[in-house]
């Protein structure tokens, strides 16, 4: 898979990986469903303006995509990748892993460790401050992820907030991995990338991966109740992992 060069290029890429995982029953097209629908999101913020450097937005989001695009090629040749992709891709093999689980180890790579890397490179030759606007502006969209994910539960099965809720985890379990935590977590990262060495900026990334990668086990091992109730979830949950990706992109197109 060639990197995306534009917008419209990363929407097709995204598209395919969701119709390969249809076709294989891939559970990792859940998180590539959920993606799509945000990148369309950001491509019609750009053409109604709500940015105020277009270009530089589409900029942004290449580098953004194509950071989990190349990951999941690599991943799909048996190439090496971040840590923290692995820790997400792995969860692709095994049967417990809920929806949930599946959408938050990718929001956890990519947005913890990708965002801040994107916001740095698009900004390698100028201020990085100048793109703070925008970075907010994207983050607005972005942070529809965490509604987004919980109305789209909903439709696989309705009872998994209950439970959540009696098993006293659904606000740490959610709170951990919200859009304004990881927001603010991606500016500071970008931040501490300015300036620096080229073997320090990779000494950097290689340090952040390792973070990132550890707070997966939140979402891997969020605890002996949490994990029983996800057990029962994983049963109830309805359909192929086919119908649940096409009904995961209706959910968002919406």
């Amino acid at each position: 898979m060639n990197p995306a060069t534009t917008i419209d290029e990363v929407i097709t890429q995204l598209e395919q990986i969701v119709a390969n995982s249809k076709a294989e029953d891939d559970p990792l097209g859940y998180f590539a469903a959920l993606y799509l629908q945000v990148t369309i999101k950001v491509k019609e913020g750009i053409a109604n303006k709500f940015f105020e450097d277009g270009p530089r937005m589409e900029a942004l989001g290449v580098i953004f995509a194509n950071r989990y695009l190349q990951a999941y090629s690599a991943h799909q040749s048996g190439e090496q990748v971040t840590l923290s992709w692995v820790r997400s891709f792995k969860l692709g093999d095994r049967y417990w892993p809920i929806v949930l689980q599946h959408l938050l180890i990718g929001m956890n790579a990519h947005i913890n460790l990708d965002l801040g890397i994107a916001a740095a490179e698009v900004s390698r030759n100028t201020n990085l401050d100048d793109l703070e606007t925008d970075f907010n502006r994207i983050n607005e969209i972005l942070s529809s992820l965490v509604g987004e994910v919980e109305r789209d539960l909903a439709s696989f099965w309705p009872f998994l907030k209950i439970l959540l809720k009696l098993a006293g985890r659904v606000d740490n379990f959610l709170v951990d991995f919200s859009m304004k935590l990881a927001r603010d977590g991606a500016w500071k990262f970008a931040n501490s990338l300015v300036g620096l060495s080229n073997d320090e900026y990779q000494k950097a990334l290689s340090d952040r991966d390792d973070r990132v990668a550890n707070k997966a086990r939140i979402i891997t091992n969020p605890g002996i109740i949490a994990k029983a109730i996800f057990s029962i979830v994983r049963l109830g949950e309805r359909g192929s992992v086919k119908s649940r990706i096409q009904r995961l992109s209706k959910a968002n197109a919406g």
